[in-house]
This record gives structure tokens, C-alpha cells and sequence, in this order.
């Protein structure tokens, strides 16, 4: 905490302050000048006390793959890739912005909510763009994963698109309908030698078993050192580590993916995909499942929530409520290992599993014991964590009979009901969680599970503005003992007894409710609806370029 909080600053404190250094800056990072337009950008962003000025790799990360095509090619792939299902185009003309969806082709109301929310996003400078058409995923999902051998031989930057939708993708239909999956699509876009593409490799079973075994065993390890697991994160390779696709829900997705380099604008996406990130419409609008502070009644937006309460009077305990989403049914029978139902699970034991629990000394000596608890203990004491939605039942290995009977169901609560409890989890859905921005503006602290990149992932620190968690899930009871020191079923195994006056859990709860403080100061300041139209603008400018001929001309010189 005390690296991420000095990280975080040194971060903020480099930010160039004048067009000039911004220029400098960028020109160093990406060898090249900024793009046209770059000026009266850096005026909107100062204006509106933008604090992330250099802080760009990821957009230009997202976009570095399409510099080797021409702008005649760029401009032919975004009118071919809007032709397929479920990819609406948000386009400015005459600096006004619209969102159409071309299957009907006309001006659409129905296009999906997130070419709409980009649509509202680009209102604020749309005035200033020049004619752009923007392909936008109207499914949370990534879309985009070229083969390997397309991403590293020459025949990308030769291949030519003047053929026709049908000669880059063939026969594309909106799903799998068993013609394939996403993992499978996933697996070529990486290298030959790799795991992944090994396919004797990825499916022995021994292997597989073994390893998962290590990963996910709750059995007590009694040498277990206060560590935190490296994870599957939003770096983390499954190409390297194949049999970890199994537990990430979006290797199963319905959708089909489109295996060709097309610009398609989407809120989140994993390592591997070729999607461009855009701020997600739930982050810009204001709903009541996932703004923090909003009136529906009266249609505005309050600083603090109307079921905020004191931390004091917050309860200590692990929550989190949501639907049984997570991924999709293409191959169907793997939904009980997605990200969602692993936890609820884990977290629901009652059975003779047990943890290694880590916990300050309550005598205040400054050391760390180590102690093994039942999991039907722990859970009982430390975690208030159920589903309120079963969704895709019929997938389910042995339907909802077997999925109430596996997994803890509980009725709906108003996200409001979240602001009662110190931690609040947020887990992927079929993609990223549209709630995190809601959590971080509470005055509760976020635990943060996810395998997706965000077009804020430059901007957060983690460990200051929320805590990680790798997706075994394994360190929540020391995360937990770490903050709010030893649970009774804890103390009991270890045979210790509570003092009257634990200081070592005070000081654990002063260090939560900074990182709760610094996360709802973090998204009052640099997680704003202006700062994602800042970003939104600045990608503008550098798809402007790309869509441009004159790529040279597109540049900013001074």
C-alpha cells in the first residue's frame, strides 16, 4: 500500500502542465507527432482539470495495428466490419454525431446502448471532428481476435479487403451454433510454440488436473508466508497457461468473434483481443442499478447516496449480490466454473475444507500468526455473499435444480443496500462489471477480481484505490484478517484470545477506509464523466489520422 500510494504520486506529479510539454512528452513515448487537432484537445482537458495528460499507451497500444494500413483500407474495413451482426456505427457528420444501425439502414433508436453512449460522449467536441464513422460492439464481449499469423507475417499489412466482407470472414453468423468457440478462435492468436496452440498440450488431462489442484485447493498449507497469488489478471497469459481458460467465462461466450483486424470499439477486453477500448455507457449515464447517488424521482446525481451510512456503522462483512452471468453456453456444461459461481461457491462451503488463515498478533507484538479454520466458519463469520438471479439455468450441469441446491441464492437488493457493508467484491460478468465505477464512489472499499482491461487502466492504482484479487480467490481470508484483524472461529484455532483494546485491528481499519477514501477520491477527480470524453476525444483524434489519407498532414508540428 505504502509503494502504490508513492507510485501513484510520482504518476501525478510528472503530468505535463503546458500543450509544450505534453507534445515533448508525447513525441518521446510514441516517435511521432501528435495528432491535428492535439491543442485545442489539451485546452478541453485543462479546462476541465484533467489530471491524466501523458497517461495514453493503452489507446495507442489499441491502436498501434492499424498504422501499417493505408487510410483508403482503414476506412474500407470500418464500413465492411459495421455490416455484421451486432457491430452498430456511431457516425459525426458535419460535427454532429448519430448512432445508426446499418442492418436496417437508417437512423435507429434501437441501435444499442453503447453506440448511444458514445454518441453522448462525443457531444462536447463533435464540433470539431472532422466526418468519422465508428464501428461499436453492441455486445459487451470482445470481438476482435486475429490469428498470430496474421498479427506477425507480412500478409497483414498486404491483405486486401477491396474483395469484400464476405472474402475477409466468409459465411459470418451472429453465434457459434457449434462451429467452433471462442477459445478455440482465442488459441491461434497465439504463438505456434505456445501451450495454447499445442493441442495435446492444452487437453491432457493428468496435466490439467494437477494444476488446477494447486491453484484452486482450499487443503491448508501450514507454511503458507502472507503472500498474495499471481492470479489470472488482466495480464495474465492463457496462452501460456491454456487449462485456465475453463474458470474465465468469456472463453465461452455465444457470440462469434471476428477474426480479422477491424476496428471495433469496445468497453473492456482481455489480453489477446484486438477490440479499442471506449468508457462503458453505464460509467457515463446515470442508472439506478449502476450510478452511485442517483434520484430517478427527480433525475439528478447526488454526492452522497441516499442510503450511504457512517463507517462505523458499516458492517465488516464481505458482500456481494448479482445474477449467475458470467459467460455463455458455447460448449455448454462449463458455467459452474465461471468467475461468478467459483466464489459464491467457495465462499458457501460447509464443508470439512479449511484455510491458513494469516492475522496480526492481537497482543499487539507486531508479528503475524498463522492458524488453520474451518471454511464453514470463515464463511459464516466474514462473507454475506449470494446469487439473486439464476440466468442460463438450462446450461447448468444438472439444470437449476442442481444450481439452487450447489450455489446460495438470496432475493434482489437496491444497490444502495451495497453502502452498509466495508467490503464490497466485484467480480466480471460476461465482461467487465459495470458497477465498479458505482463501488469506487462509495464510501466503501472495493475488493477487485477482474481479467479485463479498461480504457482507465492507466489512470488506477491498485492497492491505493481498491484492493486486487487474483481470481483463486484464496487470499480474501487474509485480506480480511489483515484489515479486521482475526475472526472468533480464527482466534479459537489458534487458541488465542481477543484483547479489550486491539490496536492492530483499528490500525488494519484505518488503512481500509483509506483505500475506500482514495477510491471515491480517485473517481471524483479523475474517474468523472468529463475525464472519459476527454479520453474519448483524444482517440477521436488519433482515429482521424488513421481514417486520413495524408496521415502526415494529420499532425500536430508545433
Amino acid at each position: 500500500m505504502k509503494d502504490a500510494e508513492e507510485k501513484f504520486k510520482a504518476l501525478l506529479d510528472r503530468q505535463s502542465q503546458t500543450v509544450e510539454a505534453a507534445a515533448a512528452e508525447y513525441r518521446r513515448r510514441y516517435d511521432m507527432d501528435p495528432p491535428k487537432g492535439f491543442e485545442e484537445w489539451f485546452a478541453f482537458a485543462k479546462k476541465n482539470e484533467f489530471r491524466m495528460m501523458d497517461e495514453f499507451d493503452g489507446l495507442m497500444e489499441d491502436l498501434a495495428p492499424y498504422r501499417v494500413l493505408s487510410g483508403e483500407e482503414f476506412r474500407r474495413r470500418v464500413q465492411q466490419v459495421s455490416s455484421l451482426p451486432s457491430i452498430d456505427i456511431v457516425r459525426v457528420r458535419d460535427g454532429k454525431s448519430f448512432a445508426v444501425n446499418l442492418e436496417k439502414g437508417f437512423d435507429d433508436p434501437e441501435a444499442s446502448a453503447r453506440a448511444h453512449g458514445l454518441r453522448r460522449m462525443l457531444e462536447p467536441f463533435a464540433q470539431r471532428l472532422p466526418d468519422l464513422d465508428f464501428p461499436v460492439n453492441a455486445k459487451a464481449e470482445g470481438r476482435i481476435l486475429v490469428p498470430w499469423e496474421h498479427q506477425k507475417y507480412p500478409n497483414l499489412t498486404v491483405q486486401d479487403s477491396s474483395g469484400g466482407v464476405k472474402s475477409m470472414v466468409g459465411d459470418f453468423t451472429a453465434d457459434w451454433r457449434g462451429s467452433g468457440t471462442v477459445w478455440e478462435a482465442y488459441r491461434r492468436t497465439c504463438e505456434p510454440s505456445s501451450p495454447a496452440r499445442q493441442l495435446f498440450s492444452s487437453l491432457r488431462p493428468s496435466v490439467v488436473n494437477r494444476t488446477i489442484r494447486a491453484m484452486y485447493s482450499t487443503e491448508p498449507d501450514p507454511a503458507q508466508e502472507f503472500t498474495f497469488p499471481e492470479g489470472t489478471d488482466a495480464r495474465y497469459s492463457f496462452c501460456d497457461n491454456p487449462w485456465a481458460h475453463y474458470f474465465q467465462g468469456h472463453f465461452f461466450s455465444d457470440w462469434r468473434t471476428i477474426p480479422v483486424l477491424y476496428p471495433v470499439l469496445s468497453p473492456a477486453k482481455g489480453l489477446g483481443f484486438g477490440d479499442i477500448r471506449i468508457p462503458s455507457h453505464y460509467y457515463h449515464g446515470s442508472t439506478s442499478m449502476y450510478t452511485y447517488g442517483w434520484d430517478p424521482v427527480n433525475m439528478i446525481l447526488k454526492d452522497v447516496d441516499d442510503m450511504e451510512m457512517p463507517w462505523e456503522l458499516k458492517s465488516d462483512k464481505i458482500f456481494w449480490r448479482g445474477a449467475t452471468t458470467g459467460g455463455g453456453s458455447s460448449p455448454p456444461g462449463f458455467s459452474h466454473q465461471y468467475q461468478r459461481q467459483r466464489f459464491v461457491r467457495m465462499v458457501s462451503d460447509q464443508a470439512r475444507t479449511e484455510h491458513t488463515v494469516v492475522f496480526p498478533d492481537p497482543s499487539g507484538s507486531g508479528k503475524y500468526l498463522s492458524t488453520v479454520v474451518p471454511a464453514s466458519a470463515l464463511n459464516e463469520e466474514l462473507t454475506d455473499v449470494a446469487f439473486t438471479t439464476a440466468v442460463d439455468a438450462d446450461n447448468y450441469p444438472g439444470g437449476i435444480t442442481a444450481m439452487r441446491k450447489e450455489l446460495k441464492f438470496a432475493d434482489p437488493v437496491p444497490l444502495g443496500e451495497h453502502w452498509a457493508h466495508k467490503y464490497l467484491v466485484d467480480f466480471d460478468g460476461m465482461s467487465y462489471s459495470g458497477r465498479f465505477m458505482a463501488f469506487l464512489s462509495s464510501d466503501s472499499a472495493v475488493v477487485k477480481s477482474t481479467v479485463y482491461q479498461e480504457f482507465f487502466s492507466d489512470w488506477i492504482q491498485p492497492w491505493l484505490h481498491f484492493i486486487p484479487l487474483s481470481s483463486t480467490y484464496k487470499e480474501i481470508y487474509n485480506i480480511h484478517a489483515f484489515f479486521s484483524g482475526p475472526s472468533p472461529s480464527t482466534l479459537a484455532a489458534a487458541n488465542v484470545s481477543a484483547p479489550l483494546d486491539n490496536r492492530a485491528a483499528q490500525e488494519g481499519d484505518r488503512r481500509l477506509r483509506r483505500i475506500a477514501r482514495a477510491g471515491k477520491h480517485w473517481k471524483r477527480t479523475i474517474g468523472r464523466k468529463v475525464d472519459m470524453e476527454v479520453y474519448v476525444y483524444r482517440l477521436c483524434l488519433e482515429y482521424a489520422r488513421l481514417w486520413a489519407d495524408d496521415r502526415d498532414g494529420m499532425g500536430y508540428s508545433h
